[in-house]
């Protein structure tokens, strides 16, 4: 069994005793594996293992793996800061985009959208942990930009992402969970995604709802940056 099979049966027996603790079916929670600085090889090696959702956070980085691993039948998701240069690109060879946190971006995305794709799913990136060097928009300014992305036409709203300050804590990393549940119930009915959750604090966001898991490091061991 290679190293990122081991793996990936180590963080399945998170998820499910995470997802039964919280009272929740081990199904409802998906793992979304992110593999930045992480060769196309790897990946290929995690879709064998049964994984085929892939998120990343460079766009060239991406579109290269994509080139490389095009004979397999991978979901692949933006989870990195957007320019606006990027949208494009984003708009044609992404099928979910979590990073959405303000209405140029989103209107970019959906003119781009190709009329041949289904729309591009979307989540709303919050920042609930109020720091000002993260992406995000302000709680206070959701609900009047879920209503104009839920409007646009290229663009499936799909719920809520959030990247919350780092804790050892588990009170502490369930909080800003907590708060972006609570934010999701605030709005239209009708949305399903709480994408929340890394390889740190993963119990933390199930037990809050967490819909996707984002999960690097406890899959595909600690990144190098150097590679990128």
């Amino acid at each position: 069994m290679s190293t990122v099979a081991a793996n990936l049966q180590a963080l399945a027996v998170r998820i499910h005793s995470a997802a039964e603790a919280a009272g929740r079916a081990p199904s409802s929670v998906r793992l979304l594996a992110v593999s930045k600085t992480k060769p196309a090889s790897a990946v290929r090696e995690l879709y064998a293992a049964g994984v085929s959702d892939v998120g990343e956070n460079y766009l060239q980085e991406a579109l290269n793996k994509q080139q490389e691993l095009a004979d397999l039948p991978l979901t692949w998701h933006f989870i990195g800061p957007i320019q606006s240069n990027k949208t494009r690109a984003i708009a044609e060879h992404f099928d979910w985009v979590h990073s959405v946190d303000r209405l140029k971006i989103a209107q970019r995305l959906s003119e781009q959208r190709p009329a041949g794709l289904a729309p591009l799913n979307v989540c709303l990136q919050v920042n609930v942990s109020g720091e000002g060097s993260k992406s995000g928009c302000a709680p206070a300014d959701l609900p009047a930009l879920a209503a104009a992305v839920a409007a646009l036409p290229g663009l499936r709203l799909r719920g809520l992402m959030a990247i919350p300050a780092p804790s050892d804590e588990r009170a502490a990393q369930e909080r800003p969970f907590a708060q972006l549940r609570e934010l999701l119930g605030q709005l239209e009915p009708g949305l399903d995604t709480l994408s929340m959750g890394m390889s740190h604090d993963l119990e933390a966001a199930i037990a809050q709802g967490a819909t996707w898991v984002r999960i690097g490091t406890a899959l595909f061991g600690a990144r190098d940056y150097g590679a990128v």
